[in-house]
């Protein structure tokens, strides 16, 4: 059954947080196809979102998880501009979505900037080596897709969100759509994890 005007008015707001008048505008525009207003909503949701990014975020909430047997848990701090938006239940529930992903997939960084680059250059050459004798526009891509999924490996930023049922929406993706949705900057500060025994110093050697 076709979606009505209401019906998708309501959608492309929980989507974005775009206003219902700016809905309602997009849906016109396209002819009412709802498929092209959603691209058109998202793109200019992420363009308040670049907006938003300068804006200091200092409130916020600290979320954790710990996983049923006790050895393993998570400490993750998720900011926002407001007070109000950190006591949202959606912006919490979001916290504890996070703290969830980093026990699942322990990525080793929060953002590329904080991998070592001369470690990034020599993977780089790395896989250009193994595609050598390609033309360069050919190697460049090639390198550029694995790179993509080292990285994934490696930077929560860039890592598929664990609860995304869509299996397509990277950590940095879901943050900006909370962005859009609250109309604040909302990042994610620092994350820790610890697991029982990974840190355990080894045992003195007998005399």
């Amino acid at each position: 059954m076709a979606m009505s005007s209401a019906e998708a008015v309501k959608e492309l707001r929980e989507l974005t947080g775009l206003g219902m008048m700016e809905c309602k505008k997009i849906l016109t525009e396209v002819g009412n196809d709802f498929e092209k207003a959603k691209l058109e909503a998202q793109k200019r949701g992420l363009a308040k979102v670049s907006k938003l990014a300068g804006r200091a975020a200092s409130e916020g909430i600290i979320e954790t998880y710990i996983h049923h047997d006790g050895k393993l848990g998570v400490m993750v701090e998720l900011n926002c501009n407001t007070d109000f938006v950190a006591r949202n239940d959606d912006f919490r529930s979001l916290a504890k979505g996070i703290a969830l992903h980093v026990a699942a997939l322990n990525p080793e960084v929060l953002k590329r900037e904080e991998l070592d680059q001369q470690l990034i250059e020599g993977v780089k050459e790395h896989h250009r080596a193994e595609v050598k004798g390609k033309p360069p526009e050919i190697t460049e891509k090639i390198v550029e897709g694995k790179m993509k999924t080292w990285y994934e490996e490696r930077v929560l930023l860039d890592q598929i969100y664990v609860k995304d049922e869509s299996k397509s929406k990277t950590v940095r993706q879901v943050l900006e759509e909370a962005s859009a949705k609250t109309g604040e900057n909302v990042n994610i500060s620092r994350y820790c994890r610890f697991k029982v025994g990974e840190s355990a110093a080894p045992p003195a050697a007998a005399e």
